[in-house]
């Protein structure tokens, strides 16, 4: 890139191209007085465990992903708890799940005996690669997990196939993908189950919230009994002998979250539009100078829970750690991938989760210091974390194409004074 007319960097002794304090404009959520209100209105009923906000919270996730059931849950990993609780699968058997996620895409399946086995993640949307997914199936494999990473759709044509050929479940996390779409079909729909987090930095949060959908009333059914005890008396099924003692969990919804998403998932599309419009415009730049900002494909609709591009070493002459190093010194907001691998972690590879899982014959859990996921491994090695600038006006993100820019431009000169960079 022309350094010509381009000031010094910053790491090289410049000025900082970000004048802007980005606090205001990547703060989130954004809370107004309806959210306010919509708490005092709870609190001022004066029912504040049982009240019927949370079964209408309900109401509205069904109208928005036109499934059949929804279940509010206290936060999204008892959600995700519920619906590998509501497969009803025997102790051993096998899940499909990836390692480049949040933990509670995986381990709440260990309490239940069951066998998390990573699969590789494909370099196009950052989802389950189905080519491994083939690879690692075996006699025991029951289900497969999707994530839709930082709202990007995985490769649910492929992947449905070999599920239905399979016949295994899809539990879907769509967590990250609110207002997301495949093919037409909203993310939170393309599961047996899937579920949304409400997380407060979830993209319609409730502060802390979970939602389990599903079209199957015997996994409705299964996932009431697990975590609802109001409820069980309701079923329409000799399940509702349980109403005395549930399952041992209780994971409902707190209705003063309740009230919050649904305020919060009623400004979801125009939050989401806003967020699009302006990594959109920052995408643009940032293509030009050799980054992959993982644009969708023509049959995807996309959100951004996070903002990641990826620095292919061909095209970025830098190293990911001086890249980063060198635009926080121009007053960037970046990092890493918030998520370490999963099968790194020492809960797996210190055979923590064998202590969780008890299952009777201990090598039914693999020894996951074995795994190895090289294409995962160096995909997330060669990515960086920008803000998902929410509230962002256009000059700041100039400022931050400015800032890459003038790194890009002096990478040779950067390079040479920072050799103990790696």
């Amino acid at each position: 890139m022309d350094k010509s007319g381009m000031d010094m960097p910053a790491i090289l002794g410049g000025s900082p191209a970000v004048s802007i304090n980005g606090k205001d404009a990547n703060k989130w959520p954004i809370l107004t007085q309806e959210d306010e209100d919509a708490v005092l209105r709870i609190l001022r009923d004066g029912d504040i465990s049982t009240h019927h906000e949370y079964r209408e919270l309900e109401n509205d996730y069904r109208q928005f992903t036109g499934r059949n059931h929804a279940l509010a849950h206290c936060n999204g990993t008892a959600a995700l708890l519920a619906a590998f609780f509501a497969l009803d699968l025997e102790p051993g058997d096998e899940i499909l799940v990836p390692s480049a996620t949040f933990w509670a895409s995986v381990l709440p399946m260990l309490w239940l005996g069951l066998v998390p086995v990573f699969v590789e993640s494909e370099e196009q949307r950052l989802g389950l690669d189905p080519a491994d997914i083939e690879k690692k199936i075996t006699k025991k494999t029951k289900a497969i997990v999707v994530v839709h990473l930082w709202g990007l759709p995985s490769k649910m044509t492929e992947i449905l196939k070999i599920a239905d050929r399979c016949g295994l479940k899809i539990i879907e996390d769509a967590s990250h993908a609110q207002g997301a779409s495949w093919r037409g079909r909203a993310c939170g729909t393309l599961g047996d189950i899937s579920v949304f987090s409400l997380q407060g930095g979830k993209l319609a949060p409730a502060g802390e919230g979970g939602i389990f959908l599903c079209d199957d009333y015997e996994l409705y059914d299964r996932a009431v009994c697990m975590g609802d005890i109001t409820r069980i008396v309701e079923l329409q099924t000799p399940a509702w002998r349980f109403a005395a003692t549930s399952f041992g969990i209780k994971t409902r919804m707190a209705p003063m979250s309740a009230a919050v998403a649904r305020v919060q998932l009623r400004h979801l599309e125009e939050n989401n539009r806003h967020r699009n419009d302006n990594i959109g415009y920052l995408s643009a730049g940032l293509e030009k100078m050799g980054f992959h900002t993982f644009p969708a494909p023509d049959h995807i609709k996309r959100v951004y829970f996070e903002f990641l591009i990826r620095c292919y070493p061909d095209k970025i002459k830098l190293p990911v750690n001086l890249l980063i190093k060198a635009l926080i010194a121009e007053g960037c907001d970046v990092s890493h991938p918030r998520y370490p691998l999963l099968h790194q972690q020492p809960f797996f590879t210190e055979g923590h989760c064998r202590k969780i899982a008890r299952l009777n014959n201990d090598n039914q859990l693999p020894d996951y210091n074995l795994v190895s996921l090289p294409k995962t491994e160096q995909v997330n090695q060669s990515m960086i974390k920008l803000p998902s600038f929410p509230r962002a006006e256009r000059e700041l993100l100039d400022q931050y194409l400015l800032a890459f820019r003038k790194v890009m431009a002096w990478a040779d000169e950067i390079i040479r004074q920072n050799e103990n960079v790696a």
